[in-house]
């Protein structure tokens, strides 16, 4: 065997352990995975591969790894009622002939007891010990919730416990949208300013537009950017889906007027907020780029002035049930964010005694003030987030803020350093090529390890959950196809040198289901790209909408007819890593992607084939009279004809890109590259002349009434208010 071949037995431990050794894909071609990258993947699950007599060490390790478990680490369950026909069941280890006294303690603080079943399996030795098995079938009629599973044996003298999971049969948050659709606006927050702005979109502003889209328009949702924190000092990451945490919020967002402790600071130091705020006007009204540091820097002296201001007892009273409610994860991240302004935010230029206890305790105490000030600045935006959702159900919304959750973590974030021993080493996600890279994508960002985080009962991934939707009508799930299997790339190696890990997507969904259920939040599930058929099935039997992209629904050979889009979906007709329709429709993508050098095949193919591809679906448009023959390619009317085309098909949510309603026509993000080849995530919203937007704007924009009228002819949505000019 040569050392690129793969064995039949490395192959066995690879697929035992949910690793792909080939795969199909865009190209609908299988692609065989090489020796070295499944060797390094099983080493990021902690499974050694690397030589014959390692890969027989480690098959056997996973032949007796559950016998060492009294009980299974977490066990996930979907809900069924007492005269279910099948029963969810786990196992028991126990010296062979040793008794055993099973109960499961409920959220709710009951006790109830499982059915051992009359299952016969064959004793085996454990590591000297001839260990047997019990097996309980979980109860119907359990509640859903967090329980737990209580076990002793009282011959050893052993107790133990593990979280029991019972997530719903079915998300029933958007059973009330089946039978209609409904619209709403998809922006990118920080790139629309107002004139109170700080030359960066806030939460005040999110509330405005919330307003203006709702009363006015008729909207029914605003969706949003991932609204996760960076780093607390600048420089920032420009990219809102390469956070430092997934669950704590980015101040940046906050506006500092809107903080009831702003109206107690003296009069000479308002007067100084109030002609700062004055100075990023300008800023405000420029369309070249975000300069997101610059406000950051300001808005944290104005934040820290403020953080020093008595409150009442009643203010301080909410600060302190925020911070029990978030507990030592809130503690964490404000310490990770006195870390970063000691030491960087490179964590491998941290000191080695920063991961130790006893140092960080010292480390609280020294600087409790500024751990205090970083809580604080969490929960100014946990209130301004609560605002904003309220302006939006107040407007009329059914549904109101729709949040996003990115894919994953910066390596060197908080989420990194909090959770390390959940996440994955020695390996980063990213996709494999596609339409949209055809190089692939690395995102740098390390993958959940599943065992780990199976291990952990899920409670990393469960308190995440809980927080981003606290303040949401719903959420967006980037890239959920990681929950069913994620492109994990060894460090050192290209995108397209990785592979495919499977994650146990029974309890993900179900915990992402059981989590929204609670929080009243729809589920949208962004499953666009290389996917296998059984994903859009399994998201719609958990009542989780997908998504839908009107260039992305080719067929072998034509665009498939709307009317057999899917109906539990939100469906829009471009997406952020695409350029606005405008753009898009001049083939503004394809010319970056040359310039840029992201092109596998040549340009005139490239060119061709898009061209192909656009015309066809507006062929369809012209032939449903939705438009003139005579229309020129890039106008407003056919921008209005593409939403007439979507306004066709069944989905209960349709997806009015911003960009779209204002004729912007530049790309904010380019998949596969960087600042220095993009400004991705800079680009402020502006009109079809390059002059800035701002949120003022909105309620009297020709072309946003235009674009609702249109949609409002098709059957979609009805006005609240008299939008747009006369």
């Amino acid at each position: 065997m040569t050392t690129d071949q793969v064995s039949d037995r490395l192959a066995e431990l690879a697929q035992r352990c949910g690793v792909s050794v080939g795969y199909t894909g865009w190209d609908q071609k299988y692609h065989e995975v090489s020796r070295d990258t499944l060797v390094r993947v099983l080493a990021s699950l902690d499974v050694e591969a690397g030589t014959d007599d390692h890969i027989e060490q480690s098959l056997a390790e996973l032949d007796v790894a559950e016998w060492r478990r009294f009980l299974p680490s977490v066990t996930v369950v979907t809900e069924t009622d007492e005269s279910a026909n099948t029963q969810a069941t786990f196992a028991v280890h126990v010296p062979h002939g040793d008794p055993v006294a099973v109960s499961i303690r409920t959220e709710s603080g009951d006790t109830v007891t499982p059915t051992q079943l009359d299952v016969w399996t064959q004793p085996r030795d454990v590591d000297g010990v001839l260990t047997g098995r019990a097996t309980f079938a979980v109860p119907g009629g359990l509640p859903q919730g967090y329980h737990e599973i209580v076990a002793a044996n009282p011959a050893h003298d052993t107790y133990a416990s593990a979280p029991l999971i019972v997530t719903p049969r079915r998300l029933s948050t958007a059973d009330d949208l089946l039978g209609t659709r409904r619209w709403g606006l998809a922006l990118q927050l920080y790139s629309v300013r107002s004139a109170g702005s700080w030359g960066v979109g806030d939460f005040a502003d999110l509330a405005r537009i919330c307003e203006i889209a709702g009363s006015v328009y008729g909207a029914d949702f605003v969706q949003v950017n991932p609204m996760h924190a960076a780093a607390p000092r600048p420089p920032i990451e420009a990219s809102p889906y390469l956070p430092a945490t997934r669950r704590f919020v980015n101040p940046l967002y906050i506006r500092v007027e809107e903080i009831p402790e702003a109206d107690e600071l003296p009069k000479p130091q308002r007067k100084w907020i109030k002609a700062l705020q004055k100075e990023f006007f300008t800023d405000d009204l420029d369309a070249s780029e975000i300069k997101r540091n610059k406000s950051y820097r300001a808005k944290l002296d104005v934040l820290e002035l403020i953080h020093d201001v008595p409150r009442s007892k009643r203010r301080d009273h909410a600060f302190d049930r925020f911070c029990k409610r978030e507990g030592e994860g809130l503690k964490g991240f404000a310490t990770w964010c006195v870390l970063v302004e000691r030491f960087g935010v490179d964590s491998d230029n941290w000191p080695e005694k920063a991961s130790d206890a006893r140092y960080l305790k010292r480390l609280r105490r020294k600087y409790g003030d500024r751990i205090d000030f970083y809580m604080w600045l969490q929960w100014i935006c946990d209130e301004q987030l609560a605002s904003a959702q309220h302006s939006a159900i107040a407007s009329g919304m059914s549904i109101g803020i729709i949040t996003d959750l990115a894919v994953g973590v910066d390596r060197h974030g908080a989420d990194a350093w909090m959770l390390d021993d959940v996440l994955a080493s020695g390996a980063t996600v990213g996709a494999p090529p596609d339409g949209f890279n055809q190089q692939g994508q690395g995102w740098d960002q390390p993958p959940w390890h599943p065992g780990r985080l199976a291990d952990a009962g899920y409670v990393p991934y469960r308190d995440m959950l809980r927080t981003v939707m606290r303040h949401a009508g719903g959420l967006r799930v980037d890239h959920i196809l990681g929950l069913f299997r994620l492109w994990w790339i060894p460090d050192g190696m290209g995108p397209a040198g990785g592979t495919y890990v499977r994650y146990d997507h029974d309890a993900l969904l179900g915990i992402l289901a059981l989590e929204a259920q609670r929080a009243g939040a729809v589920v949208i599930g962004e499953d666009l790209g290389v996917f296998e058929p059984t994903v859009q099935t399994a998201l719609a039997q958990r009542g989780i909408l997908g998504t839908s992209i009107l260039w992305f629904e080719h067929g072998p050979y034509a665009p498939i007819p709307p009317e057999d889009y899917r109906e539990l979906c939100l469906t829009s007709v471009t997406t952020h890593d695409l350029p606005p329709t405008v753009g898009y429709l001049a083939g503004e993508h394809i010319d970056l992607r040359a310039e840029l050098g992201l092109l596998e095949t040549s340009e005139a193919d490239e060119r061709a084939r898009d061209a192909r591809d656009r015309d066809a679906i507006l062929d369809m448009a012209r032939a449903r009279g939705l438009l003139d023959p005579d229309a020129e390619l890039t106008s407003p009317e056919t921008v209005e004809a593409l939403y007439r085309l979507i306004a066709a098909t069944p989905s209960v949510l349709l997806g009015v890109a911003l960009v779209d309603a204002v004729g912007e026509r530049r790309i904010q993000n380019q998949p596969g590259t960087n600042s220095d080849q993009y400004p991705n995530w800079c680009i402020p919203l502006a009109d079809d002349g390059g002059t800035a937007v701002l949120v003022e704007d909105l309620a009297s924009s020709r072309r946003f009434s235009d674009l609702v009228s249109a949609l409002a002819g098709e059957g979609v949505g009805a006005a609240r208010g008299a939008g747009g000019k006369d």
